[in-house]
């Protein structure tokens, strides 16, 4: 497998912006991983803008296929005092694959302090049952780059709620950047899955994350997802995404829109 450290190590500067090469193991069918794909439109903001405040926010729509030979653009949109707000366009040979649209904000000081997403009370990923098949009958390909445990929830076709209770890491264990955790927060199929009753494609349409933490140092890699369907119908589907830190401290929160075939 090509470890995701050495493929974002391998993205390299262009005239015009940036290409990279996907391979075949962090591919969905026949396009990239949707979360590598807007794993690769934050480094290459990040490269362009080595200077950014955090990021805080950021939207991905997955308009058409890619896989291969990609490049990638990034324009910035507005830069103020604390605020910067960058496009990002990966292209494939059909044209754009992902448009990115994200929004990086210093911290300010503030006399507001409030959170209440709490991480559910679950089992260790040590004592969690592995969620794909040990021979990964059905799984996607790129799914094999990483750890996956089931802490509660369902399973694609199993039924019931649909909703995954998850422990997932990156495999690489170098995989600690910024741009490492947005491609670990997509990884789960839809949870609308659970409910299909035979396999059927499933296409992610469109993406909204909000980042409200980072790993700490010597973090292990861990993390807690939730992932669940909140409508299903007309051939898509509405979900929210809750990424914790084994520790229990929100770091994404998440909303997808996904195209199912069922």
């Amino acid at each position: 497998m090509t470890a995701y450290t050495d493929l974002i190590a391998a993205v390299s500067q262009t005239e015009t912006g940036f290409s990279a090469f996907v391979t075949d193991d962090w591919k969905q069918g026949r396009t990239t991983y949707g979360g590598l794909s807007a794993a690769l439109c934050v480094e290459a903001a990040l490269k362009t803008f080595p200077d950014a405040p955090p990021l805080r926010s950021a939207q991905f729509a997955f308009v058409g296929p890619a896989a291969g030979e990609l490049a990638i653009s990034v324009k910035p949109l507005r830069q103020g005092k604390s605020t910067l707000f960058v496009a990002v366009d990966l292209l494939g040979e059909q044209g754009v694959a992902t448009h990115g649209v994200l929004t990086f904000g210093a911290a300010r000081a503030s006399v507001l302090s409030y959170g209440e997403v709490p991480a559910p009370a679950v089992a260790a990923p040590e004592d969690c049952d592995l969620f794909f098949p040990e021979n990964r009958q059905g799984a996607p390909h790129f799914s094999a780059q990483f750890e996956v445990r089931k802490a509660g929830g369902t399973r694609p076709l199993g039924g019931g709620e649909p909703e995954y209770l998850l422990w997932i890491r990156h495999r690489d264990a170098a995989a600690n950047s910024l741009s490492a955790l947005v491609a670990l927060a997509d990884m789960p199929p839809p949870p609308a899955m659970a409910l299909f009753p035979q396999p059927a494609p499933i296409s992610t349409m469109t993406w909204a994350l909000d980042i409200t933490g980072l790993p700490g140092a010597g973090d292990d890699g861990w993390r807690l997802l939730r992932s669940t369907a909140e409508t299903i119908g007309e051939g898509y589907s509405t979900q929210v995404m809750h990424l914790w830190d084994r520790q229990g401290r929100p770091l994404v929160l998440a909303r997808q829109n996904v195209a199912v075939f069922a």
